[in-house]
Order: C-alpha cells, then sequence, then structure tokens
C-alpha cells in the first residue's frame, strides 16, 4: 500500500507543494520551536517571509 500511496504523489499533484520548515523562538521562554507546513510552490517564499516577521 506505500507503493501506492509514493506513486501516487510523484506523479500526481504532490509535485506542486513543498514542506516549509520554519525556527519559532518563544517570546516567554526563548526556546525554539520548529513550525511546518505544506505550501504550494508558488507561495514558499511568502511563507517564509511570514515566519521571520513573526
Amino acid at each position: 500500500m506505500a507503493k501506492k500511496v509514493v506513486a501516487t504523489l510523484k506523479t500526481g499533484k504532490g509535485k506542486e507543494y513543498s514542506k516549509v520548515i520554519t525556527m519559532v523562538k518563544s517570546p516567554k521562554t526563548g526556546a525554539y520551536s520548529f513550525k511546518e507546513s505544506i505550501v504550494h510552490n508558488d507561495h514558499i517564499k511568502d511563507a517564509i517571509s511570514t515566519a521571520k516577521g513573526q
């Protein structure tokens, strides 16, 4: 079953999306955490710039 899912992502519309991982610093503790989001390839720069602005 896993082969079928991977094949669908490679040939289907899964190629149009990317996973964006950004580091976010907590204002309370100063610790860093990671925020993951799946974004359309056209909006990757927007997702990164909004993460930097937080």
